[in-house]
């Protein structure tokens, strides 16, 4: 009964997502059993692979809605830090998808709603970058730069190593104060060169 009830009101799918992330959350992917999540969504163990056919196809839909999930979060953001701090916000808000969404090996790399959701996440921080890019700067550069001080933040962040350092701060203003100090401190070294990174209004 209640396997069919989800499948009349379409939340069989929504199901095994919530509880795939619960397990993922709390064990990781690597502990994803279809039959385990069936079990625990309350279906018959054949309905996951109703709508993911494997494991695999479950973890490229985690994916692509995490995606999607943070192309909404980075939107209107008003400059490229604050794409920054959503972008650590969006990891800490879901850690789940975060763990999934940047490992190829475990997702389908050609599924066309993967790729489709990462295009417009990329596009998102892109237009973040180009914003802030003068026309003589190189926007890839700029834009592997932010993504990378971002995505190791929220790294250190949810793996707890970055505990005794927030000392009861917000993640989001030792962001914005980590992203000031470190564009400051090479600029006092040097002049940047214009194919490496944005100038000193990145520290506004």
């Amino acid at each position: 009964m209640t396997s069919q009830r989800a499948y009349h009101h379409g939340d069989l799918r929504r199901a095994v997502l919530t509880a795939a992330l619960d397990v993922i959350a709390t064990e990781g992917p690597s502990a994803l059993s279809l039959r385990d999540l069936a079990r625990r969504a309350g279906v018959s163990h054949a309905a996951p692979a109703h709508h993911f056919k494997d494991r695999g196809g479950l973890l490229t839909a985690i994916a692509t809605e995490g995606y999607d999930l943070l192309a909404h979060s980075l939107a209107d953001a008003p400059d490229l830090r604050e794409r920054g701090v959503r972008y650590v916000r969006f990891a800490m808000d879901h850690p789940a998808h975060f763990q999934v969404m940047f490992q190829p090996d475990l997702l389908r790399p050609d599924d066309p709603d993967l790729l489709a959701a990462k295009a417009r996440a990329a596009a998102e921080l892109r237009t973040g970058v180009e914003k802030r890019a003068a026309p003589a700067e190189d926007a890839d550069l700029m834009g592997i730069a932010a993504w990378s001080i971002a995505h190791g933040f929220a790294t250190l962040l949810l793996s707890q190593n970055l505990d005794r350092q927030l000392e009861g701060r917000s993640a989001e203003d030792v962001f914005r104060a980590l992203t000031g100090l470190t564009f400051r401190a090479h600029y006092a070294r040097s002049p940047p060169p214009s194919s490496v990174i944005a100038d000193d209004r990145m520290k506004e």
